[in-house]
């Protein structure tokens, strides 16, 4: 069981930081600078090695295995961390305009929607 608390701990724990590092980058990306990603990126770096670090500090005053924990919050860490980052790269959904009865211009001249 203590193997079951310390996965769910870590994993817990590491989809919270890679939460926190997708807003880090969502902050970094509307600033529009390269200065701004390169401060992200090493922000989130930074991030990442502290919760790791924070994990290992507290291996014997949190519950459950320290191994599953620390397993858990690299695996979410890095899992959830790359579904935020496809979250932030999806386009924003086009707003329609006007009636259902109009039709939109398509990339192909020849090609109608509905």
């Amino acid at each position: 069981m203590k193997y079951v608390i310390g996965a769910f701990l870590g994993l817990l724990w590491g989809a919270l930081v890679a939460w926190l590092n997708s807003r880090i980058n969502k902050a970094a990306i509307e600033k529009n600078s390269t200065k701004a990603m390169m401060g992200a990126s090493m922000g989130r770096t930074a991030i990442d090695i502290a919760a790791l670090g924070l994990v290992f500090l507290l291996r014997n005053v949190l519950p459950g295995n320290f191994e599953a924990k620390i397993v858990g919050t690299a695996a979410s860490l890095g899992l959830l961390t790359v579904f935020f980052a496809f979250q932030l790269s999806r386009p924003e959904p086009k707003e329609k305009t006007g009636t259902g009865a109009q039709t939109e211009k398509t990339e192909n001249p020849g090609e109608e929607t509905k």
